[in-house]
């Protein structure tokens, strides 16, 4: 079963509540911003991306950690716990996301704002991580092929970025699979390839 038809009928099969959240984790370029749109548009969920809480910080602050740091202070899961548990009361939430634009540790001044829905789903790497347990009904792992996830980050970032990304994170996120979501920590695991 194609990995969207079947987080759909995991979805479904659900004891349905008054909002269930969704996490989909997984290495960089793994497809999960993809895999997230199609459930989304599927079941009528939100998203939200994870990206949206880089903790920012200049390279040679994050040279500086371990990758057990790194995968701890990347995404700033303090700020989404809030949101994810107004979303699930019921909740419109409002959040300055990542200045991407910038990427020099600001917010960007536009703030998003995400109404509740009967799915949402976080998306990003480190989404399913243990101090958001117990607001997630569903934490889901996708897997796909290293060499598809290189082929994704050259076709969008190219050569040079892919090199210098990967030496500073995949180490971060080996070690976050390894020691913090290994594969039976998760409650579903899709796999590509």
């Amino acid at each position: 079963m194609v990995p969207a038809a079947a987080l759909t009928r995991a979805l479904r099969d659900l004891d349905q509540q008054d909002r269930l959240l969704v996490a989909i984790d997984g290495h960089s370029a793994a497809g999960k911003s993809t895999l997230a749109a199609e459930v989304a548009r599927q079941v009528g969920a939100v998203v939200i991306h994870g990206d949206d809480f880089y903790a920012g910080g200049t390279p040679a602050q994050w040279d500086a950690m371990s990758a057990a740091e790194k995968a701890d202070h990347c995404i700033d899961w303090r700020r989404q716990r809030p949101l994810l548990e107004m979303l699930k009361a019921g909740r419109t939430v409002t959040w300055h996301p990542y200045d991407w634009g910038t990427n020099d540790g600001r917010l960007a001044t536009q703030p998003r704002v995400c109404a509740p829905a009967p799915v949402v789903i976080l998306e990003g790497v480190y989404s399913a991580r243990p101090e958001l347990a117990d607001l997630m009904e569903l934490r889901v792992l996708y897997e796909t092929p290293p060499v598809l996830r290189r082929q994704r980050w050259v076709a969008r970032e190219g050569e040079g970025y892919f090199d210098d990304w990967a030496r500073r994170w995949f180490e971060a996120e080996d070690w976050y699979f390894t020691h913090v979501m290994p594969n039976d920590a998760f409650d579903l695991v899709l796999s590509v390839g």
